[in-house]
């Protein structure tokens, strides 16, 4: 071989290893540039699975609060009824001792002689008693039922008597025997009443 031969390859030969040292150089660019993208994405993953975890306890926290918001004003409503309902109520016991009390004062001037001049300063006194008592308890709730004329009603009244009437509509109360008295609209005593019917007429008395 001559030595231009000889030159001519090794010419050709050191251009085959400078392509292959280009190639391989390139390839590892390449394994670098994929690595670089890769941890990217795999950070970029990782971020967004924080952010996802970090709202759902965002909203965690804002179900929480609302939640505790909830209970207390439904706390707070339960507290203002039961005050509520204490104040209204709060006299029930009272009133129920002091019914008899009204009662025997009504009947007092009921069965009283007007005309006797003797006891008519007496009577007036006991009226304008009644009338003082009744006016104080009417402003903690207390309201007397005497329903005579209207009709029948079990909630409020209790049927003693049921009489044939052909002046009063059935089911009427025509009579009122003891008077009722109802609290802030609960009934402490309802009123005994009689009551009209039909000739042939039933009316339910169940209060």
């Amino acid at each position: 071989m001559s030595n231009e031969e000889k030159k001519v390859q090794d010419e050709q030969l050191q251009q085959e290893q400078t392509v292959e040292a280009v190639e391989t150089e390139s390839a590892e660019e390449e394994v670098v540039e994929m690595t670089i993208e890769e941890q990217q994405a795999a950070r970029i993953a990782e971020l967004e699975a924080a952010l996802l975890t970090s709202e759902a306890k965002v909203r965690e926290q804002q179900d929480s609060v609302l939640r505790a918001r909830a209970d207390v004003e439904n706390m707070r409503r339960r507290s203002e009824q039961e005050i509520d309902k204490a104040r209204k109520f709060a006299l029930n016991k009272f009133a129920e001792e002091l019914l008899p009390v009204i009662d025997n004062m009504e009947r007092a001037i009921e069965m009283a002689d007007k005309n006797d001049e003797a006891i008519k300063p007496m009577v007036e006194g006991v009226e304008l008693t009644l009338k003082t008592m009744m006016g104080t308890v009417e402003k903690f709730g207390l309201k007397q039922l005497n329903p005579i004329g209207e009709a029948f009603n079990p909630e409020f009244h209790q049927a003693m008597s049921i009489q044939e009437s052909a002046e009063h509509e059935p089911n009427t109360v025509m009579l009122v025997m003891q008077k009722g008295y109802e609290l802030n609209g609960r009934v402490v005593r309802p009123a005994m009443v009689m009551v009209s019917k039909a000739a042939a007429g039933n009316i339910d008395t169940q209060a």
